[in-house]
């Protein structure tokens, strides 16, 4: 009985998630079968996921696995911020060889700043 109850509990704490992602399964499956192509798919997927706040609701679903859940997290978030950073050196060097150079300085000091916020909220919300 108890068992039966946390899994109700489970499903209904989650169940904004979980509709998102049998929408966006759904979606996939008729796409595939309607013979949509592959590119318009993703697209729709990742635009539908991002404003539904579905990787993130993943991301947590998975983050609540003990031990296991955190570490993969933690694998996945991590290489976010590391093509932050290099799509900034990356636009920086192109910006100098066009002759932008005092404005790469502040952008890049936005970007640094943004990053280092990206960093400490990990932190704390690891923390808590």
């Amino acid at each position: 009985m108890e068992f039966s109850r946390n899994i109700y509990f489970f499903l209904y704490r989650n169940r904004r998630i979980i509709t998102t992602w049998l929408i966006i399964i759904v979606a996939i499956t008729l796409g595939l079968y309607l013979n949509i192509d592959k590119d318009i798919i993703a697209v729709s997927v990742v635009i539908f996921g991002i404003i539904a706040n579905a990787f993130a609701g993943i991301a947590g679903i998975i983050a609540m696995v003990p031990f296991v859940g955190p570490l993969i997290i933690k694998v996945l978030s991590l290489p976010v911020f590391w093509l932050l950073n290099a799509m900034g050196y990356y636009i920086s060097v192109i910006a100098i060889k066009k002759g932008y150079g005092r404005d790469v300085v502040s952008y890049r000091m936005v970007t640094v700043i943004f990053l280092v916020g990206f960093a400490v909220g990990f932190i704390i919300a690891k923390l808590l």
